[in-house]
């Protein structure tokens, strides 16, 4: 991935206004109907999207202070927090959503410029640079904006994240032993991304948001085709 801290700041920033904007528009009776995510509400997933801040302000606080700071407390307390939320109002989860956003905001103005090269740890307990934070809040931005199931598309991107967000999905496949080998050729722009080794893989060709949204596995668009009009090949959970 190519992107500076102030690329994935700015992405962040955006992804979470596109979001904002999709839940304002959403009436009360929208919260209790199931997201795209299996076995979740759209409250289920509006809530996780502000305890995400909360643990993005704790990795935050973590590099900046030198004071080990989980994202979570726990897994388990994580889904706790979620299932719990989920049940409050819906004017309980906008407010939510909105305060914790902002406090992160700040949180991310008060970070020195040395403290995004302290280590922290990822949810998944991986060691990265504090700079890797803002991406991983686009991320969860942008792609739960999709997930939300209100009319958001990949195509909502900014263009170099998706570039970007196809490098890490196809990078993390590659390293699955039951990811098969597959050449993901953008019909929009000359780049392409391979998952496996060359020899042997199969082609499929499409617009990169639909690339994007396959690889995923959210999405799968009419406009990809595979080599010989195969189906497309069964791709893994990206995580």
């Amino acid at each position: 991935m190519s992107h500076t801290v102030a690329e994935a700041l700015a992405w962040a920033a955006d992804g979470a206004a596109h979001l904002r904007g999709l839940m304002v528009r959403l009436g009360d009776e929208a919260f209790a109907a199931p997201c795209a995510l299996p076995g979740w509400s759209r409250a289920h997933l509006l809530t996780h999207i502000a305890r995400n801040a909360d643990a993005m302000i704790n990795l935050l606080t973590w590099a900046r202070t030198g004071t080990v700071t989980p994202a979570y407390a726990s897994r388990e307390q994580r889904d706790a927090d979620i299932a719990a939320g989920a049940r409050r109002s819906p004017a309980e989860i906008r407010d939510d959503v909105v305060e914790t956003s902002d406090k992160l905001a700040k949180a991310v103005k008060a970070m020195p410029a040395s403290a995004w090269s302290a280590t922290v740890r990822n949810v998944a307990g991986q060691e990265v640079p504090a700079s890797e934070i803002p991406w991983l809040r686009a991320r969860e931005m942008w792609i739960h904006a999709v997930d939300l199931d209100v009319g958001a598309s990949f195509a909502d991107l900014p263009a170099p994240m998706m570039y970007d967000l196809l490098t890490e999905v196809t990078e993390t496949l590659a390293q699955m032993p039951d990811a098969p080998a597959v050449r993901l050729i953008a019909t929009d722009h000359d780049q392409e991304w391979s998952v496996g080794p060359a020899a042997g893989a199969v082609s499929v060709r499409g617009p990169v948001a639909d690339l994007v949204g396959w690889a995923l596995g959210r999405t799968r668009s009419r406009s990809l085709r595979a080599d010989d009009s195969r189906p497309l090949p069964e791709l893994p959970l990206w995580i």
